[in-house]
């Protein structure tokens, strides 16, 4: 019989070895294919303007232009340009990304842990409501939502672009959820007997068991505040309060034609902390996908 299994798995080896090469082949094709954009964008902003229109294009810059970040970042100072301070611009957008990643952090928590692990009349059937507000577009919410901050006089403020990460998110309630429904519930009952209370049990025995989900929550919050664009043009009126994305856009105004090489600089500078986050935090936001039973 061990001679058969033996067998078994001899011939089935190469077969398996062949499938796995061919995914490899197949993943790595697909990774040239996702980085071509970002590949294009670091070559065109190392490139003279004159280079960056040339036709047919060129991928490696003649010479390299490293001034050209210098350029994008400080042109506020040039006086043909104009003034649109990235400074301020990436002040603005950090401030932000704090308050909405701290709220939906702590907000989503709460209300998820009332849905996994609390026992009240109701609860199926509000945790189902929630769960449909995913289906409701944005564009249908959009003037209901305007209006009423325009009513508290918030428009041109940043409020309307945090507030409402304090008061939870479907999808993020979803997910955590779904991870505190994995943690055993034996762990909350000896909490108690022990004498702790619903929310010491909550913020003692379940947030440290619940970081990677958490993690996840902050990621994607974080990643949706720093590339947000739609919100920060709806609410905001004076330039002093644009974020990042609104820089980019007021650059690419400040000028008759666009100095697409200036362009892609300052926009690299604006996606390097996502990839560089995204690099260090990857671990956590794999393993936390994993263990909230969102994985295929």
């Amino acid at each position: 019989m061990a001679s058969a299994v033996t067998t078994r798995n001899f011939k089935g080896g190469p077969g398996r070895q062949k499938n796995a090469w061919l995914l490899h082949l197949f993943l790595l094709l697909a990774s040239v294919l996702f980085l071509f954009p970002l590949v294009w964008l670091i070559s065109t902003s190392l490139k003279k303007v004159d280079q960056a229109m040339q036709m047919p294009p060129t991928w490696i810059p003649k010479p390299f232009e490293w001034h050209n970040y210098k350029d994008a970042f400080l042109y506020h100072a040039d006086k043909v340009t104009g003034d649109i301070p990235f400074l301020d611009y990436l002040r603005n957008t950090v401030v932000l990304a704090i308050l909405t990643v701290a709220g939906a952090v702590c907000s989503n928590a709460l209300v998820a842990y009332a849905f996994a692990r609390l026992k009240w009349k109701g609860r199926d059937v509000a945790f189902a409501l929630t769960v449909a507000t995913m289906m409701v577009p944005f564009p249908v919410t959009m003037v209901p939502i305007y209006a009423l901050y325009k009513n508290l006089g918030w428009i041109g403020t940043f409020r309307p672009l945090w507030v409402g990460f304090w008061f939870g998110g479907a999808f993020n309630i979803f997910l955590l959820r779904q991870f505190f429904r994995t943690i055993p519930f034996e762990l909350s009952e000896a909490a108690k007997i022990d004498g702790c209370t619903e929310f010491e049990i909550f913020r003692i025995v379940i947030l440290p068991l619940a970081k990677p989900a958490l993690s996840v929550v902050a990621l994607f919050t974080f990643l949706g505040t720093w590339n947000d664009f739609l919100g920060p043009l709806i609410y905001l009126v004076d330039p002093k309060t644009f974020t990042l994305g609104l820089g980019l856009q007021a650059f690419q105004n400040q000028h008759g034609g666009t100095p697409w090489n200036l362009m892609m600089a300052a926009t690299a500078m604006v996606i390097a902390p996502v990839i560089i986050l995204f690099f260090f935090a990857q671990k956590q936001f794999i393993q936390g996908i994993a263990v909230t039973g969102l994985k295929g």
